[in-house]
């Protein structure tokens, strides 16, 4: 034999011998406490999803079939049933135990394949202990509770029965049920045991007062069997007769009531026949009225509710990029009336700078003397002034002036001379002129009589203006309170909306009496827009929450003139006497009738 020829040999051996143990390691044999469940292509007949081996051995298919046990071990499961309701509707508490294993019985082994293959042994007792649970509940219902109590083999037989018929469906068996105990919560069971106990106890002692009484009737029954001895002797024959007469009757009583009884039972087998008949159509009626509530419902729910949800939402999404845009829109302008007015903040700090350093300088060339100083300022502006004085009578035309001169008036001077003296005297007071601008002249320029400034244009429209006595504070302070304003006055809705917020009456407040409020016209165009409508409101909300801060912080219009700063309690004193009075709070450049800070307060 050549050197191929055994290596051809020696592969095919091991081969076969390959091959050999590969098919023996697919023969599967199934032990006494196990069963071998094959699955997948030729499992067995048609239809069937596994096969079942309790003991024996198969060969299991390469690739196209699998295999898995079972196991049989007995699986014990404690039952605390409580609160089960008997046919008297009183709960009884049955605390059992119960063996359950899966059945090797043909046809259940293959529920038990379908049902239970995979499950750990805690999810079958759990699965067997929620059927023994529902079926113990019905079999309770069904008996009265004294039955329970006494018989309880009739129970035990019952629940085998009823959990046997249920755990068959899932591939189990019961194996033993053993009723540890049978309590009630109502104590019904614990009085029918002293019932019971009453009872034997009674009748022990009938007995004993029977026998008692046998042996004292003894003698007199003797006697008296001795005498009717007699009488009974005679009465046999009569009495033969008699007893067949009635054992007669009583035969043919009996023939009718069996044919009675027999008619009874076909008549009531009829009767309960009819009424499963109906019961059983009533239950299909029922279940199919249930099935087409169930479709009406959900048909209801999506034709309904489920379109009313969507467009619930779509209102909500709407109204809230709505609302969004508005408080950006508003966020956008609050921006840039605050990056205008520190603007011109700005411009106006390097004016009042400059002004200072020049200020500054004319005071150091009056030699440190602040009167000095203004009066050099004074004297420059003497032309302009000078200038104005003669502008207010500029456009009188006068053609010629008629003068009756008489002669001298006590040496004081002409008629004609007072003529011009007067009419002098009807311009404008260069000392009015100088107050206005804020320059007090010196008194050797002249003196004017005491008595407030005019407010400018219509004194109810425009309040005089907040004193300060640092100019550039007072501008700084006041930009300070318009951005608190913009930033801390709740926006206003627009007219025409359904919104509960109390600053509409302020707003409509606002509206009626635009003409008083000039303060607002930062544009200075003579009227108020939406913007600066806006900003009014605020501002009288913001003034009114401020109202219990303590200090002076407020100012009123009186006689011209800023009287303050004063309390609240003062202000409100003032407000009482007139409600129209102008009132403002701390360096603010805003005016506001106190009607409408009262308004804005009790709202």
């Amino acid at each position: 034999m050549d050197f191929g020829t055994v290596i051809f040999v020696s592969v095919l051996a091991v081969f076969v011998l390959g091959l050999f143990i590969f098919f023996a390691s697919r023969f599967r044999r199934c032990p006494s406490d196990k069963i071998l469940v094959v699955y997948g292509s030729m499992t067995g007949s048609k239809g069937a999803s596994a096969r079942c081996y309790h003991g024996g051995a198969t060969f299991i298919v390469p690739v196209i079939q699998d295999f898995q046990y079972l196991d049989l071990t007995p699986i014990p499961i404690d039952i605390e049933l409580k609160g089960a309701l008997s046919q008297q509707n009183i709960r009884v508490n049955t605390p059992s135990t119960f063996m359950v294993g899966i059945s090797t019985e043909p046809g259940v082994m293959e529920n038990a394949a379908e049902r239970l293959l995979g499950l750990s042994l805690q999810q079958v007792r759990d699965l067997a202990r929620d059927i023994i649970f529902g079926q113990m509940r019905v079999v309770i219902a069904t008996m009265p509770i004294e039955e329970i109590n006494s018989d309880r083999d009739k129970m035990v037989n019952n629940i085998s029965t009823g959990v046997e018929v249920e755990l068959k469906k899932v591939g189990l068996r019961l194996i033993n049920v053993n009723v540890q105990d049978i309590t009630d919560e109502s104590g019904y069971i614990d009085a029918l045991g002293r019932e019971a106990a009453a009872r034997a106890i009674n009748d022990a002692k009938i007995k004993v007062a029977e026998q008692e009484r046998d042996g004292d009737i003894g003698a007199a029954n003797a006697q008296r069997d001795q005498r009717i001895s007699v009488a009974d002797a005679n009465a046999k024959a009569v009495e033969g007769e008699n007893v067949s007469k009635i054992e007669v009757a009583q035969s043919e009583a009996s023939r009718r009531e069996a044919e009675a009884e027999a008619e009874r039972r076909a008549s009531a087998a009829e009767k309960v026949k009819a009424a499963d008949a109906l019961r059983e159509a009533y239950a299909s009626e029922q279940a199919a009225e249930t099935e087409r509530a169930k479709k009406e419902q959900a048909t209801q729910y999506a034709n309904v509710v489920v379109p009313a949800e969507i467009e619930k939402q779509r209102i909500e999404t709407l109204a809230e990029a709505d609302a969004e845009k508005t408080r950006r829109l508003k966020k956008g302008e609050a921006d840039g009336i605050y990056a205008l007015l520190e603007a011109e903040a700005r411009g106006q700090e390097d004016i009042l700078s400059k002004k200072a350093s020049g200020l500054e300088d004319i005071v150091k060339a009056g030699g440190g003397d602040p009167h000095l100083a203004a009066l050099l300022m004074v004297t420059e502006e003497l032309p302009e002034l000078v200038k104005q004085q003669v502008r207010a009578i500029s456009n009188l035309k006068i053609d010629s002036v008629t003068v009756w001169e008489s002669g001298g008036r006590n040496g004081d001077g002409s008629s004609t001379a007072d003529f011009m003296k007067g009419l002098v005297g009807a311009l404008p007071p260069l000392h009015d002129l100088t107050k206005n601008v804020g320059v007090q002249l010196p008194e050797y320029l002249g003196k004017l009589d005491g008595g407030p400034a005019p407010l400018p244009g219509n004194g109810a429209h425009t309040p005089p203006p907040v004193p300060a006595t640092d100019k550039k504070k007072a501008d700084a302070d006041a930009a300070t309170v318009i951005q608190e304003i913009i930033e801390e006055a709740p926006e206003t809705p627009p007219p025409g909306e359904d919104d509960p917020s109390p600053s509409l009456r302020v707003r409509e407040w606002v509206e009626q009496n635009l003409v008083r409020l000039t303060s607002f016209d930062l544009n200075k165009d003579s009227k108020l827009d939406e913007e600066e409508i806006n900003k009014a409101v605020g501002t009288a909300q913001l003034w009114a929450g401020k109202l219990d801060e303590p200090g002076a912080n407020w100012y009123y219009a009186a006689g011209g003139k800023a009287d303050g700063p004063h309390p609240w309690d003062k202000i409100q004193g003032a407000g009482r006497d007139n409600s129209k009075v102008f009132i403002s709070y701390k360096q603010s450049h805003f005016w506001l009738p106190f009607e409408v800070i009262e308004l804005a307060a009790r709202d």
